[in-house]
């Protein structure tokens, strides 16, 4: 399956280098080097399936996880180029998630104000939703993504194949997003999906392309997050800032799938609140999501901390926090205007589900 965006394509394939798709690109495309990035997982687990594919390289190698999505990485991805001596005809190959896609394109798009860079996307999460729009960017000072840009990659390849490296905790987060796009875009992909069990073995690319083809559609008539593309953030203004405490003050953080269903959970309620989600619509949200992912203890968070994160959220408009919130399952707005004490009421309402 081919989706061409502006300027680049979106291979989707059971394996990456199907009819020699993959290799046939790199040749015709002539860079002067190439660089792959990878995280101490993906290097494992997920290079070992696309090196026989690739021409002279080389690999660099981070920690995983959020915490690495930072300003020193950057500086010592950047340092990395700078000893290598690489140029604006080079190219980065980004191999992994979310952090992997995001912070490689940054680096790539900004160092020698720009080189070329392609996303392989190796968990459920970034194939679904993060490697596809052309959002770049790191965390700073405990806010996630508050510095990047928009630039989209040259190309994208997805491959299921790369999901049976994955843990099954891995996969559960990444279907969050999968239900997130029914809510906010398509009711009956909602409810294809809802009821489905998250295993190992489950054959997710019908998923991968619905997910594709709905967040491709919302962006190409937004690229730049002015109005309709925000709806793609349901759930993830509180999400966000669940997440960005359970990684300050969590041995074993919350995965970003995770935060952003509480965060849906909550964003439902305000939905039903203030925007006319029907009640049974938010009790159906509701119980899809703990049936999947369980209860959190939320009440630990101190609810101050939670509204000094979602203080910083890229959608405030005059300093005021912003929402997209559900008027009807696959019916979302945006832009919507909510008082610190309706978020209250939301993050209670959680605090007393059971």
């Amino acid at each position: 399956m081919l989706i061409s965006p502006d300027n680049y394509t979106i291979y989707i394939q059971p394996a990456l280098d199907d009819s020699g798709v993959f290799t046939s690109w790199l040749n015709q495309h002539q860079y002067s080097y190439v660089y792959v990035l990878c995280d101490d997982n993906t290097l494992q687990y997920c290079y070992p399936h696309i090196k026989q594919f690739l021409p002279t390289h080389t690999c660099i190698e981070i920690p995983s996880g959020e915490s690495e999505k930072n300003i020193e990485t950057c500086k010592y991805l950047w340092q990395q180029f700078t000893d290598a001596q690489a140029d604006r005809k080079s190219l980065l190959i980004n191999l992994g998630g979310g952090v992997i896609g995001d912070m490689g394109g940054f680096v790539a798009s900004t160092y020698k104000r720009g080189f070329d860079f392609i996303n392989i996307p190796t968990t459920l999460l970034s194939q679904v939703d993060a490697s596809v729009g052309g959002k770049l960017g790191i965390d700073f000072n405990g806010v996630k993504n508050i510095i990047g840009l928009f630039q989209n990659p040259k190309a994208v390849f997805i491959s299921p194949e790369f999901l049976s490296t994955l843990p099954f905790e891995q996969l559960r987060s990444g279907f969050s997003e999968v239900l997130k796009h029914g809510l906010i875009y398509n009711a009956e992909y909602w409810h294809q999906q809802k009821g489905n069990a998250v295993q190992l073995n489950t054959n997710w690319r019908a998923a991968i392309e619905q997910s594709v083809l709905i967040k491709h559609d919302v962006v190409k008539k937004d690229p730049f997050e002015s109005g309709l593309r925000k709806i793609l953030n349901f759930g993830h203004t509180i999400g966000h800032a669940i997440e960005t405490w359970s990684l300050q003050n969590e041995t074993q953080p919350l995965l970003h799938g995770e935060a952003i269903a509480i965060g849906m959970i909550c964003e439902a309620w305000l939905s039903n609140a203030v925007n006319g989600l029907p009640a049974n619509e938010l009790e159906e949200i509701t119980h899809t999501f703990i049936q999947l992912f369980g209860k959190y203890p939320l009440e630990k968070i101190p609810l101050t901390a939670i509204m000094d994160v979602m203080q910083q959220d890229k959608k405030n408009s005059n300093k005021t926090i912003r929402f997209s919130l559900l008027h009807a399952i696959g019916n979302c707005d945006y832009d919507i205007q909510v008082s610190d004490a309706l978020i209250a009421e939301a993050l209670t309402y959680y605090c007393t589900l059971s």
